[in-house]
């Protein structure tokens, strides 16, 4: 009696590793440009916040251009602190793969921040106001 695989085993074997690839591997690269845009909630609300607190202590918001300059990529950018994140005394720590701006009207603000982890040049867009915290308002698959 012969010990081993036939080869009709092996064959099947190797199918089904190249079946499991197949599914895993594009959902192993969807979940890695969702972890590189979560970055982009947690700031807005970071910057909704501290306009918040920057309306309490001088009664305005604050108008700020879309930091850092450029369109957004798959790369990391420096944060330069432009002034108007300086006014209100917010800033990221380290490097950030979006862009935030705000657009402030006097009792009203709305914060956004844009990504493109995945470099395809859709932007995956969040948005936040005074009363609502940050919200994706493009669709989930986009990053």
């Amino acid at each position: 009696m012969r010990k081993g695989f036939t080869l009709v085993e092996l064959m099947i074997v190797v199918a089904i590793i190249g079946i499991l690839a197949a599914i895993a591997i594009p959902n192993f690269v969807a979940m890695q440009y969702r972890a590189k845009r979560a970055e982009i909630p947690t700031n807005v609300d970071g910057i909704k916040t501290a306009e918040i607190a920057y309306d309490a202590a001088f009664d305005q918001y604050v108008t700020a251009i879309a930091a850092p300059a450029g369109t957004p990529d798959k790369t990391l950018k420096d944060w330069t602190y432009p002034d108007d994140f300086q006014a209100i005394g917010w800033q990221p720590s380290g490097k950030v793969r979006g862009q935030y701006s705000v657009d402030a009207i006097t009792t009203n603000f709305t914060v956004s921040g844009d990504s493109d982890v995945d470099g395809d040049g859709s932007l995956a867009t969040y948005t936040a106001t005074k009363s609502i915290g940050a919200t994706m308002t493009t669709v989930q698959d986009v990053y």
